[in-house]
């Protein structure tokens, strides 16, 4: 049993992409669904798809490399909110991640966005 079912999800596609693995498969909950679809957006992974089973159901995730240097479009991922250290902050005070090239995923009253969209 996964008590952090985020950090997996984080896990799995780091680790996939460290072993230049080209499709990661991660059980579906509702909050990766809707990161899956912000990194799809904003052009962090190639493709994604969602498959049903008689459980959650199972995303597969395609992820994106540099065609020349075959470097992985995600370089970092990092969890700053866990279950143990709860972060909070005002859309004022969102960080910027890579000096604004980067993107933050927040979840908020009206569902997970990224941290752009937050400051809106």
């Amino acid at each position: 049993m996964n008590t952090d079912p985020i950090a997996d999800y984080l896990t799995r596609i780091r680790n996939a992409s460290a072993a230049r693995k080209k499709v990661v498969e991660i059980p579906a909950s509702k909050v990766k669904r809707a990161m899956t679809e912000i990194l799809f957006d904003q052009g962090y992974i190639t493709n994604f798809k969602f498959e049903e089973d008689n459980k959650q159901g199972i995303i597969k995730i395609a992820l994106k490399y540099n065609n020349s240097t075959k470097v992985p479009a995600i370089t970092k991922l990092q969890r700053a909110s866990r279950p143990g250290l709860r972060k909070y902050c005002a859309a004022s005070e969102m960080p910027r991640v890579l000096n604004g090239l980067g993107v933050a995923i927040v979840s908020t009253s009206k569902g997970v966005i990224t941290g752009k969209k937050a400051e809106k």
